[in-house]
């Protein structure tokens, strides 16, 4: 659980907690999915969480998870006025316990596309292939610059998303649901 003591509560309350003034329908729930989760999911879940407004709960997982954040993705986000304080890599497999219904899984990239697991029929996958900025080579300028790339590669491609789900309804509210249903 990468040292996190109360892994399932602190990913309980991103789901549930994602922002929404009205308590009559759930927000529409995004999981990116890496290998690492320490950069390109970690930044698109930030991403989709600020420019989403609170209509989508955001979260994000890896396959083989990382030991932290990566500080080249905290700095490329910070630049842009967007935090990554309070995220830590989290393992698919803690977020599967949780039975979580998504709405979509968005694979972003090539690794967790071969090995992502079955979700529910009414979960729609989503592939977005972004290169590794981790693994680019060369001075920290140089890597900065490859985080900043992919990152600005996310932004438009969570943009898009979400003109293309304007006015995508999240789902009724089920009876019992919410973080008062599921304590």
């Amino acid at each position: 659980m990468n040292g996190n003591g109360n892994e399932a509560g602190a990913i309980d309350r991103a789901l549930w907690g994602g922002g929404r003034s009205d308590h009559e329908s759930e927000p529409i729930r995004v999981l990116f999915l890496c290998t690492g989760n320490s950069a390109r999911s970690q930044m698109a879940e930030a991403l989709l969480r600020h420019y989403g407004r609170g209509r989508f709960a955001p979260s994000s997982a890896g396959t083989a998870p990382a030991d932290r954040v990566h500080p080249l993705a905290e700095a490329a986000m910070r630049e842009i006025g967007l935090s990554l304080d309070g995220h830590y890599p989290k393992h698919l497999d803690a977020l599967c316990a949780l039975d979580i219904p998504w709405d979509y899984v968005i694979t972003t990239c090539d690794r967790a596309n071969d090995s992502c697991p079955t979700f529910p029929d009414d979960t729609e996958r989503i592939h977005w292939g972004f290169q590794d900025p981790a693994a680019v080579e060369g001075s920290e300028e140089e890597r900065l610059r490859a985080f900043r790339r992919v990152r600005d590669e996310i932004r438009r491609r969570v943009q898009l998303f979400l003109s293309l789900r304007a006015h995508e309804r999240p789902r009724p509210l089920a009876p019992g649901a919410g973080p008062e249903g599921r304590r």
